[in-house]
């Protein structure tokens, strides 16, 4: 590698650890800002999250617009440290040839890998509404939700186990070979960030799942499944990995219906 091209690669990981960190900030401050306005105590004994509701005074566009803008702000913050090697794999199947345009090529990456999340926030929104309304309105619903938690976990943690899940994670993982070139075409970025996206948002949806059941605006959920997401996908093993916490995930859904069971 010329000096060149170590100094525009140097660039692109100065501007993505800049991005972590001011989303990581914000994410922190939102969610901040959000539990001092106090979650909702539910029948059950857990707390139902404000990411769900409309603060007072606000219309339900504006609710989806600010749910949009945090989700939006928290998958960069999770996505982003599995994102950069993808990113750095792209330009280096682009090589030579799209030099000039690298940048622009790889922010194009990244912007149709971020919609493909930005539309799975779209489609999260509104039965979570609903859901949150009928729980508010169904105190036996609302009592049942630490056993859903439990099932969801447990479920997510079998799909770790699974085939399909096991494809998916190696299309995440795969990446244009030493030999392969990619076109530097805008076309050609922005398919390859939506086929990432894509291929990301299957490959997580078990730990979507768990996110959005435990607490969307839950700081250490946040932190947990942004770290396996990436550790599965930059481990070397990381198939292995990925079946590891898919067992973790086994037994601690199994224990979550048991406390339920117990306390219920």
């Amino acid at each position: 590698m010329d000096v060149a091209a170590r100094r525009r690669e140097s660039a692109f990981l100065g501007v993505s650890a800049l991005l972590f960190a001011s989303s990581a900030a914000v994410t922190i401050v939102w969610c901040s800002s959000m539990s001092a306005t106090g979650n909702m105590p539910m029948p059950g004994g857990w707390t139902m999250s404000m990411a769900w509701m409309r603060m007072p005074g606000q219309t339900w566009p504006g609710a989806a617009a600010s749910f949009l803008g945090m989700w939006v702000v928290m998958m960069v913050a999770m996505m982003l440290p599995s994102l950069v090697p993808m990113l750095l794999r792209y330009r280096a199947a682009v090589g030579p040839a799209g030099e000039r345009r690298l940048g622009r090529l790889t922010v194009l990456v990244g912007v149709g890998y971020f919609v493909v999340w930005t539309a799975f926030g779209m489609a999260a929104f509104p039965p979570g509404v609903a859901l949150a309304i009928l729980e508010m309105e169904q105190p036996a619903l609302a009592r049942a939700v630490p056993t859903a938690v439990g099932v969801v976990v447990l479920l997510a943690g079998f799909l770790q186990l699974t085939a399909w899940k096991a494809r998916h994670l190696a299309c995440c993982r795969q990446a244009p070979g030493r030999g392969n070139r990619l076109p530097a075409a805008a076309g050609t970025a922005w398919r390859h960030g939506l086929r990432l996206g894509l291929h990301c948002s299957r490959c997580c949806i078990g730990w979507m799942a768990i996110l959005l059941v435990v607490g969307v605006m839950d700081l250490r959920a946040m932190a947990i499944v942004g770290a396996a997401i990436t550790v599965e996908r930059l481990a070397p093993a990381g198939e292995r990995v990925a079946r590891a916490m898919g067992a973790v995930g086994v037994g601690a859904g199994l224990l979550l219906i048991a406390r339920a069971a117990r306390l219920g």
